[in-house]
């Protein structure tokens, strides 16, 4: 009988043997099998064994680190995994941060007792739940898409009593990319581009694509909701609202948008800010180590996907643009809007659609997902979230097509570059 240890340790064999091959493979751009780099032979096994042990991605990632750092070693002289990380610092560090310190705005926004007084005020049918994923997709045009998701999963939490379908999951994780994806305040990718000097009105159109994509997801989602577990308006009794920890919440938020601005740094603003709201309201430290398995997970899938040989991009169209949306469901979509900033000539509204919007198609595919899936594990089931999240990706065609269509393909060269 094949057991779950017997198919890992396989796939860990298969990772050294491609590591082997590949140091011995006479190439001048790397280590090639098959046609393709080794590095992305190593990197699509580890995606593979986060959706078979979905319950062991932790150990999954570190694996295929370990691999793909030795491959590294291996074939590419000089090759320095110290100044690879000093490099990469910023963004992981800023990305740990942000997953835990919402993690404790997460649960002062539960501790504020608001989550339990909504139900009085959203339909008790399936327009509920679509009513709550639309207010997932406007917080997230204005906080970071990882806030909006922990915002939205601590409220469907307690207005469905913690019974979500995973469809539902996946549905809060794209009102929070598709709201963020035509705000430069509202995702990591538009505001590097932000930064990098394109327009805040070049991204804006995303919306185009963006509310399509919404209306076709939400209704489903909420219907999926609404039959799997609907709002029971009638078991909520009184709750008085807990007011500091409404200002504790209001604080990191206005931390992490003044910190993003001020020092493209969010996650120094979020931890300031909790510092201080800890002098007046009651903080729960434990939700830190609690997420901190599966947060040191998308900094390992992240710091894999930056090892990866991309190069260059193929030329910028709006094919190319489509395709980085499918990419970007298990590439970090960090990486690809660096290079895309570099190589220039986008229509910067639908790139910030496509690599923003793209990662809500699998569970680890963006950072609001992961941070969802600390709160919500039964979500890590790449095979579920497919299944019951279909809606997402049909979402994502609906939403690009109408884009396409209405708006139609208008690339930009960024001033000043």
């Amino acid at each position: 009988m094949v057991t779950r240890k017997t198919l890992a340790a396989a796939g860990i064999a298969a990772m050294a043997m491609v590591v082997a091959a590949g140091a011995f493979i006479d190439n001048p751009f790397g280590p090639v099998l098959l046609g393709v780099r080794a590095e992305f032979v190593l990197f699509a096994l580890t995606l593979f064994g986060v959706a078979v042990f979905h319950d062991r991605t932790l150990d999954v990632a570190m694996t295929g680190l370990a691999a793909i750092v030795t491959l590294k070693y291996l074939t590419a002289p000089g090759f320095s995994m110290a100044h690879h990380l000093w490099a990469e610092a910023p963004v992981l560090v800023n990305l740990l941060g942000l997953l835990l310190g919402f993690a404790v705005l997460a649960r002062h926004f539960e501790q504020s007792q608001v989550p339990e007084i909504l139900p009085r005020y959203l339909p008790d049918d399936w327009k509920g739940g679509f009513t709550l994923l639309a207010m997932v997709f406007v917080l997230s045009a204005f906080l970071d898409n990882i806030a909006a998701a922990m915002i939205g999963g601590t409220i469907a939490a307690h207005v469905f009593h913690k019974r979500l379908d995973i469809g539902f999951l996946a549905a809060i994780v794209a009102a929070s990319n598709a709201g963020g994806s035509g705000s430069v305040v509202g995702d990591t990718t538009t505001t590097m581009m932000w930064i990098q000097g394109v327009p805040a009105v070049d991204v804006l159109h995303a919306y185009y694509a963006a509310v399509p994509a919404f209306l076709f997801f939400a209704v489903v989602a909420a219907r999926q909701q609404h039959a799997h577990h609907p709002i029971q308006r009638d078991e909520m009794g009184e709750h008085p609202i807990n007011w500091q920890c409404i200002v504790a919440v209001t604080l990191i938020l206005i931390g992490a948008i003044s910190a993003n601005v001020l020092l493209d740094f969010p996650a120094a603003g979020v931890w300031a800010a909790i510092l201080i709201a800890s002098f007046f309201t009651r903080t729960d430290w434990a939700v830190v180590p609690a997420s901190l398995k599966g947060s040191l997970f998308l900094i390992m899938l992240v710091t894999c996907a930056s090892l990866m040989p991309v190069e260059t991009l193929p030329v910028a169209s709006w094919q190319t643009a489509f395709g980085l949306g499918w990419i970007s469901a298990v590439f970090d979509n960090i990486p690809l809007t660096k290079l895309a900033l570099e190589q220039d000539g986008y229509d910067w509204g639908m790139l910030a659609y496509a690599v923003g919007f793209g990662g809500s198609m699998v569970w680890f595919g963006s950072s609001a997902g992961v941070a969802l899936s600390n709160i919500f594990p039964e979500a890590r089931s790449v095979v579920d979230w497919l299944r019951r999240g279909w809606h997402v990706a049909a979402g994502y065609a609906i939403g690009f097509a109408v884009l396409l269509l209405l708006y139609g393909w208008h690339p930009q060269q960024i001033p000043n570059l």
